[in-house]
């Protein structure tokens, strides 16, 4: 009896993972960070723009504001006065990686590269959060406490799962970078 039992166990869950090898994991990754996080990060990204063209390729001193509060301040919260190396140069970095990496991730190209640049992404935003916009203990949280919810230890760690999934895997199949890697076999190293 626990023969069979074992059996028909191993029978059913083999046949899953042979249907959903190679392509149901990287798919079901993206699809996950994306529903859950690519209009959050895109709605975010154009709050940092103008309107029209060029003005949408332009951060405002909005996005200053939002990622490098001090500096913003101390410029009178006027962009012209920001120097471009450094300060604007990771302002235009951070905005446009908002815009950009959400989108890739869901097609799903350059997917490993773009999952490092997302959770680098998290990391800074979760650094300027907390040093930069006073988030206070409850809203920071802690690994391993009874509450579930805190905006930046529980989020942000479960936006990185499929991040990490992806950068380990890739995005499987189903993706831009599968349909490119029929032309472009990776070599074994």
């Amino acid at each position: 009896m626990i023969t069979a039992l074992k059996g028909l166990y191993h029978g059913v869950f083999g046949a899953i993972e042979r249907l959903t090898e190679g392509w149901f994991m990287g798919l079901a990754a993206r699809l996950a960070f994306s529903s859950a996080l690519m209009m959050f990060f895109l709605n975010s990204a154009a709050t940092k723009v103008g309107s029209g063209f060029p003005g949408s390729l332009i951060p405002t001193v909005n996005a200053y504001a939002q990622m490098l509060p001090p500096v913003a301040e101390q410029a009178g919260y006027n962009a012209d006065k920001i120097p471009f190396f450094s300060y604007a140069l990771i302002v235009y970095g951070g905005t446009y990686a908002e815009f950009i990496l959400p989108v890739i991730i869901l097609l799903g190209l350059f997917t490993q590269a773009a999952s490092v640049a997302m959770i680098g992404f998290i990391a800074v935003m979760t650094y300027v959060d907390i040093n930069f916009h006073g988030a206070d203990a409850e809203t920071i949280g802690v690994m391993f406490n009874r509450v579930h919810n805190s905006a930046i230890s529980d989020q942000r760690l479960l936006w990185c799962i499929p991040l990490i999934y992806l950068l380990l895997k890739g995005p499987g199949m189903v993706s831009l970078d599968g349909i490119l890697g029929f032309f472009f076999k990776r070599e074994e190293i």
